[in-house]
């Protein structure tokens, strides 16, 4: 398994090299951006799942998400994108490899496993009892399963993105076509 771990985060970090080139944009704050995906989704799975249930309850399970979302602000939400990514720039400046690359490959290869195999049953579970939970609860393994990949790769250095400078550049066009015709 360690083998296939080892080809999924080559070709997690080839492809995100390739959204960088095209967009500017890091794998750092690819993974900032589908941790909040999956909070959303997290307190979208609690709410589906007690809401048919005593008032009492579902008062306490919005208590404890509400106490949930402020811890989050306070730890994981504090800190910029741009601090991180200034670490993870700074590191491969100094010509070291990612530590997640190799400390989390054992919670890699754990995720890894858990979405090819809950696969089938969830399919089974809706198929059979109809039960939509089981998507998000899934879907949220394999954002975590994502999220560990694209945070155990390497970012290259900061470029603009040809996406942006495309655009950049069409505005700046249409703009001096339209300041040709007025004049």
């Amino acid at each position: 398994m360690t083998y296939v771990d080892a080809v999924i985060l080559d070709l997690t970090e080839w492809a995100c090299r390739r959204f960088q080139m095209a967009t500017g944009r890091t794998n750092v704050w690819l993974a900032v951006q589908l941790t909040n995906v999956s909070i959303i989704l997290y307190f979208v799975w609690a709410a589906m799942s007690f809401w048919d249930e005593d008032a009492t309850l579902r008062l306490v399970v919005g208590l404890f998400c509400a106490a949930l979302l402020y811890v989050l602000t306070q730890t994981i939400l504090r800190d910029p994108i741009e601090l991180h990514e200034r670490f993870a720039y700074v590191r491969a400046a100094k010509g070291y490899r990612n530590p997640r690359r190799l400390g989390d490959g054992v919670l890699r290869t754990s995720f890894l496993t858990l979405s090819i195999v809950l696969g089938y049953p969830v399919v089974f579970v809706y198929l059979n009892l109809h039960l939509r939970i089981v998507f998000l609860t899934y879907s949220l393994v394999l954002l975590t399963t994502v999220v560990l990949y694209l945070l155990a790769c390497d970012p290259l250095p900061p470029c603009p993105g040809r996406v942006w400078e495309w655009f950049r550049n069409r505005s700046a066009r249409v703009e001096w076509q339209r300041k040709g015709a007025t004049e």
